[in-house]
């Protein structure tokens, strides 16, 4: 084989590596034998929503388990495959083959990164909130630029999404916004996108057409089910009612049924207007602070709450994630990762993958150095 098949095959033996020591090999295959046997048991169904939770666990460590039997299987069959071409001298069926190596050696890296989304709420739903900075109108716009592009971003991948609270600007764009993500590793994902997000652009509302440079936070938290017991005093609480805004249509009304509710400890503050009942909109404003509150337990006990709380220092200079240049170049660019992309329209129209992978291979490369640290 050449040099270039034999980097790829220790490029996709590496990553099986760390697949399997991210899944705890032994562990899940143990686990997976115990789910499966207590799948066949007719009595779980008796508990509709302790089956689903139990197959969806199930499924989740089946899918890394087959994943890397599968890349492990091919490799074996493409090296073979090569061998037999190199004996015969065959040029085509060597491209084929070395074309197969170079297709699993992507595939097992990209499981590599997927199975850092292993987290405690990595598999969750997500909410999305979205806050404008300093700099009014302009800010605003950019915020719901934000709004739209992660609303593409789910759209592309199947989720479905709902907009629980919408503040809208004065003359344009929106002061906050919070949307809800569904579907498998939602938070996992979305959780890479908190921080700061700078827009450079010649100002559409500046009559003399003049550069402006804008910034919006994005901060990610995970949605909690019944299982997870989040203890709130009521008397820690401030409530807040005041009537729905928007563009229009059925969740504008006239009541005052939108409620924010403020935990004073904390200082988080959470609003919901998507529904016509206060007391519904209260419940799942309730829902989102317990899941704020629990993302931020989950913080302290990963031992990160000191990037976390850097994440959401002041909305401006020096504390940005991400620059989305319009002019005089196009450009946007991950600060923390040093991903970049020559096409900020497409970006802006929910093309996050790249960034959100950068940001999961970055701890990757983090796994990596601390698994050759404790080689040597």
């Amino acid at each position: 084989m050449s040099a270039e098949t034999d980097a790829l095959v220790q490029q996709i033996q590496q990553s099986l590596a760390l697949l399997r020591r991210h899944l705890d090999w032994d562990a899940a295959l143990a686990r997976l034998d115990e789910l499966n046997a207590r799948a066949e048991d007719p009595a779980l169904w008796e508990n509709a929503a302790a089956a689903q939770s139990l197959m969806r666990a199930r499924n989740h460590i089946a899918a890394g388990v087959d994943s890397v039997r599968r890349i492990e299987r091919e490799t074996n069959d493409a090296r073979e495959l090569l061998e037999l071409a190199e004996a015969e001298q065959d040029a085509a069926m060597i491209a084929e083959a070395e074309g197969t190596l170079r297709a699993l050696a992507e595939d097992a890296k990209q499981r590599e990164i997927e199975s850092l989304l292993s987290g405690e709420a990595d598999g969750n739903d997500a909410y999305v909130e979205i806050n404008a900075g300093a700099g009014g109108t302009e800010a605003q716009d950019w915020a719901e630029m934000l709004l739209r592009m992660y609303l593409r971003w789910a759209e592309k991948r199947g989720y479905k999404t709902e907009i629980i609270d919408r503040n809208d600007g004065e003359q344009a764009g929106i002061k906050s916004a919070t949307l809800q993500v569904s579907g498998a590793n939602a938070y996992g994902w979305l959780k890479t996108e908190a921080g700061v997000h700078r827009l450079v652009r010649i100002s559409p509302f500046d009559a003399n057409a003049r550069r402006q440079t804008s910034f919006a936070s994005v901060w990610v938290y995970p949605v909690i089910d019944d299982t997870i017991t989040v203890e709130i005093n009521e008397a820690d609480l401030k409530v807040d009612t005041y009537r729905s805004s928007g563009a229009g249509g059925q969740h504008v009304n006239k009541t005052e049924s939108a409620i924010r509710i403020t935990h004073i400890p904390s200082g988080i503050v959470v609003a919901c207007q998507t529904d016509r009942s206060q007391h519904r909109n209260r419940a799942k404003a309730m829902d989102m602070l317990r899941a704020r509150l629990y993302e931020a337990e989950l913080q302290k006990r990963e031992a990160q709450s000191a990037l976390v709380e850097s994440a959401k220092t002041d909305i401006g200079w020096g504390h940005q994630i991400r620059s989305y240049v319009l002019a005089p170049y196009q450009m946007v660019k991950d600060l923390r990762t040093g991903v970049e992309k020559s096409n900020p329209d497409a970006v802006l129209d929910g093309d996050l993958d790249a960034f959100m992978a950068g940001a999961l291979a970055a701890r990757v490369g983090a796994t990596r150095s601390e698994a050759s640290a404790q080689a040597s």
